[in-house]
């Protein structure tokens, strides 16, 4: 994540890869609480993988985003590891709108760095952490600006990556990951009283809260108005993803010292009784607006997708295989330590072979679906394992309709997804635990989300009613 405060208010951004709209900013008054302030756009290139059209970018798209407030503009700066391109966008407020700008140049990992003197720079890189100094608008490297490796990671791992690039009482601090051999994810921290000077530092934590040896790190630095600092950083929880984790930072001159990380965390409340917006929620689906807690899989088709009057209809363009190939799929993060989505999914309009309903989005996905044969109608359970893909459950419907539930458990890294029909008021089990693996093949947590795919011909529909969503207590 990368994370800084204009005013009272602090602002974050994370990697959102292939979900559109993309590149959301969260809000907080007091870094505990979060709640959506905009996503900074809608498309980025519409190319045919951002659309899923003969193929995806899976693991791939937006990465790492450099947040700034400079002169009285937001700056956003982020690769797409699927155009080969970095995106600049500008914003008079967080909330947007936000503009996008020319950027010549690929800055993988990037932080962006205003100085005092009116220069702007970039670092950026992997093992070998670059910095190079840009034009004042952002659009390509300064002809004959400073360029010029800041250090290199020779141990055996994964290398120094992820640079936060700051100026802090007139000495610039640049803050790393890197993963040693032998050792859990580890941050680092390295100084220098200017930029052409020599760098020098090394790890600051390497800890993982007890947690199966996941260390806390990588991520931005951020003071509150009353001059305390803090760090926010990830740690991997498997399949759920990557938990932010807050930090304390205490200075012991000129060098931050990042504490042990606590269980729990009170900074000071800045904004006392400010109601936050929940990062999930219901959706009744009376409105014809998308609230900012869904997120397309990929680029949408939205001709083939309409809400309102209580009803979200997903229409099928084409046929697809199965859910993770499908277009239009919506989707909701999911939440540890577990959480619950129901859904009632009407097939009326479903074709032969067709399908609809829930998915459990992550590599080895897993569908609890209606599906329509004939004249009949099952809901099914179809699991992606190492093997392949196979429906592992079947049970017969009375109707064309039927209530879907889909129960996740994150509990000490068991990664379970269970589906559920309702059948006559009652929970009926579809088939049994299905394991989730967080892996680069996607590189991101699971989601909840909603599909309708056609078996054999496009031009059916499906209808989803009622969505509720509840995140369990810990």
């Amino acid at each position: 994540m990368d994370i800084i405060r204009a005013g009272d208010t602090y602002y974050m951004i994370s990697t959102t890869m292939h979900f559109f709209p993309g590149g959301v900013i969260l809000r907080s008054h007091d870094l505990i609480h979060w709640e959506t302030a905009c996503h900074i756009y809608e498309k980025l290139d519409s190319t045919p993988g951002q659309r899923m059209d003969g193929g995806n970018i899976y693991s791939r798209g937006m990465w790492a985003a450099s947040l700034r407030y400079h002169d009285g503009l937001f700056h956003a700066v982020f690769v797409a590891n699927d155009t080969g391109k970095t995106y600049h966008y500008t914003a008079e407020a967080a909330e947007g709108p936000w503009t996008r700008r020319p950027m010549e140049g690929f800055y993988h990992d990037s932080s962006l760095l205003f100085d005092d003197d009116g220069r702007v720079y970039i670092a950026y890189g992997g093992r070998e952490i670059r910095l190079t100094e840009l034009e004042p608008d952002l659009s390509r490297p300064r002809p004959g600006g400073l360029d010029r490796i800041l250090v290199r990671d020779e141990a055996r791992g994964l290398g120094y990556e992820g640079s936060h690039l700051y100026k802090i009482r007139g000495r610039y601090y640049l803050f790393l990951i890197h993963w040693p051999a032998g050792h859990m994810r580890t941050e680092a921290v390295f100084s220098a009283d200017s930029l052409t000077g020599d760098w020098t530092g090394g790890d600051v934590l390497e800890d993982d809260m007890g947690f199966h040896r996941q260390g806390v790190a990588q991520g931005g630095i951020v003071d509150t108005p009353s001059g305390d600092w803090y760090a926010m950083l990830f740690q991997d929880h498997g399949a759920v993803g990557r938990i932010p984790v807050l930090v304390p930072v205490r200075w012991e001159g000129d060098r931050p010292v990042l504490e042990k990380p606590p269980r729990e965390l009170h900074p000071e409340d800045l904004r006392p009784g400010y109601a936050y917006r929940p990062l999930f929620a219901d959706d009744d689906f009376t409105s014809p607006d998308f609230p900012d807690v869904w997120e397309w899989n990929h680029e949408p088709e939205l001709s083939l997708v309409t809400r309102g009057n209580g009803v979200l209809r997903i229409r099928t363009g084409r046929v697809d295989p199965d859910a993770e190939h499908a277009r239009n799929t919506l989707t909701q993060r999911t939440f540890g330590p577990g959480c619950t989505a129901e859904v009632t999914v009407d097939g009326s309009d479903l074709r032969n072979g067709d399908r609809a309903g829930f998915v459990a989005l992550q590599g080895l996905f897993a569908e609890g679906a209606l599906l329509r044969e004939g004249d009949r109608y099952f809901a099914v359970l179809r699991e992606k394992t190492d093997e392949g893909l196979a429906e592992t459950a079947r049970i017969p419907l009375e109707g064309s309709s039927v209530r879907l539930r889909m129960t996740f458990d994150f509990r000490e890294l068991r990664d379970t997804v269970r589906f559920f029909a309702e059948r006559n008021g009652v929970w009926v089990p579809l088939g049994g635990e299905h394991k989730l693996v967080y892996r680069l093949d996607h590189f991101t947590g699971v989601r909840t989300g909603l599909f309708c795919i056609a078996g054999e011909q496009a031009g059916g529909s499906a209808g989803f009613s009622r969505f509720t969503y509840a995140v369990d207590a810990e």
